[in-house]
């Protein structure tokens, strides 16, 4: 039924009247109170002291974190030999015997000694005679791919494998240096970074290195301190006659590639002084790219932007840089996802022989670790489902399977070019 025209009238008459109401409460709305830059530090401070809250109650009861505890099965399955022939293997007393467990109902191993067992048996994979350090640069021009928690697992990985690995946090957030337990904030200082080193006072990086709670891996931190690195190193370029500030971080490692099989280099979400270095630094680089259309874009920006740099530094210089790999990693990768398969065959069809064939599926173990300051390598024992677990276990696993042979093609090269002669066929090869 049409409605009256008075009755029309007097709807629109009282919707008027609604929103001049609606403007008159806005009118006594008062105008947002200035926040000063103090203000912005107590901001600061209060985020500070919650993240040492949580640490506290995450972590440890020293508020350090504790590396796992590995029982029989799991060591023979890291060595790769039966439960029997370990357990006989111990009554020989020429390797680490562990210990049993509180209740004694079982016995365990603690990092340090599941890694001597491993370096023992996997004696044919260590880095040969005449090799040195291969340094890897995980770099996105993108946050939130999971670049940090791939190096991180990538370093701890190895050291699984029986490598020994220093990891260096160039990204002045620390979110690298966070996932070993120190907050950047409150417990790095200057001299813990590579800011030194940026800034010329340090020609060596050792000054740096600090261990960590996971036996095999020493790390260089960061804090937001680092951001004055962006400024040191365009400074020191126009003021010092042949420096060349994307070499800083390659020298500076020199003098510890002796001292480690793999360095691992986290890198800021963006195509900075720092990120450059890392990269002219590194024999390899590992993109992890999540497989959606944002990301993929960023992506193309991030080697496009890379290429123009490199040429504006090297090539119109009359230089040159090779790295020995590229490798794309899929991450976060949710199978169930529709659109994420479309750009998953964008990326296939895009990098080809650089993406590796493994994907690191987005699980609630990775949300779960990463809540609580870890990664898939600090659980011992899973509450959640066991499928999923070892669903995330073995991606990791083969990824870090796939890096090992291109670090050991890089070792291969080194030899060869000391010596003149290759690695022995049967070193190296599975």
């Amino acid at each position: 039924m049409t409605e009256s025209v008075p009755e029309t009238n007097y709807r629109q008459a009282s919707q008027v009247r609604e929103t001049r109401s609606v403007l008159l409460d806005h009118m006594t709305i008062k105008p947002p109170r200035p926040i000063p830059l103090d203000g912005i530090r107590d901001q600061a401070d209060r985020a500070v002291a919650m993240m040492g809250e949580i640490r506290t109650a995450m972590l440890a009861p020293t508020a350090r974190k504790s590396p796992p505890v590995f029982n029989l099965s799991q060591l023979a399955a890291m060595v790769g030999i039966e439960k029997g022939s370990l357990s006989h293997r111990i009554t020989r007393g020429d390797l680490p015997a562990g210990r049993l467990n509180d209740a004694g109902s079982r016995r365990e191993f603690s990092l340090a000694e599941a890694r001597t067992w491993i370096r023992e048996y996997r004696k044919e994979w260590l880095r040969p005679a005449g090799g040195e350090a291969v340094t890897i640069a995980i770099g996105n021009f993108k946050g939130g791919v999971s670049k940090t928690t791939t190096a991180v697992t990538l370093a701890q990985g190895l050291t699984l494998l029986g490598h020994k690995v220093l990891v260096i946090d160039t990204d002045p957030q620390g979110s690298l240096t966070t996932l070993f337990g120190i907050l950047p904030d409150t417990e790095v200082e200057e001299d813990d970074t590579i800011l030194p080193l940026t800034m010329g006072s340090e020609t060596s990086i050792r000054y740096a290195i600090r261990p960590t709670y996971w036996d095999g891996i020493d790390l260089v931190a960061a804090a937001p301190m680092l951001f004055g690195a962006e400024f040191a190193l365009p400074a020191r370029q126009t003021q010092e006659p042949g420096f060349e500030f994307w070499r800083v971080l390659d020298l500076g490692i020199d003098d510890v590639r002796g001292d480690y099989d793999v360095i691992v280099i986290d890198t800021p979400p963006a195509l900075s002084y720092t990120t450059i270095n890392a990269f002219m630094a590194s024999n390899g680089i590992i993109m992890p790219l999540p497989p959606n259309a944002l990301d993929f874009a960023s992506a193309s920006q991030f080697w496009s932007l890379f290429a123009d740099l490199t040429s504006e530094l090297l090539t119109k210089r009359g230089l040159t840089k090779e790295f020995d790999f590229i490798h794309v990693l899929l991450a976060r990768v949710d199978s169930s996802d529709a659109a994420s398969n479309i750009v998953r065959q964008w990326i296939g069809q895009t990098y080809a022989e650089k993406l590796l064939p493994v994907e690191i599926p987005k699980t609630a173990v990775a949300a779960t670790t990463s809540a609580e300051f870890g990664t898939v390598y600090d659980i011992a024992r899973y509450d959640g489902s066991a499928k999923t677990f070892k669903r995330a276990r073995d991606a990791y696993d083969t990824f870090v399977s796939h890096i090992e042979r291109s670090v050991w093609g890089v070792w291969r090269r080194q030899v060869a070019e000391q010596t003149g002669v290759g690695v022995p066929t049967g070193a190296g090869v599975r």
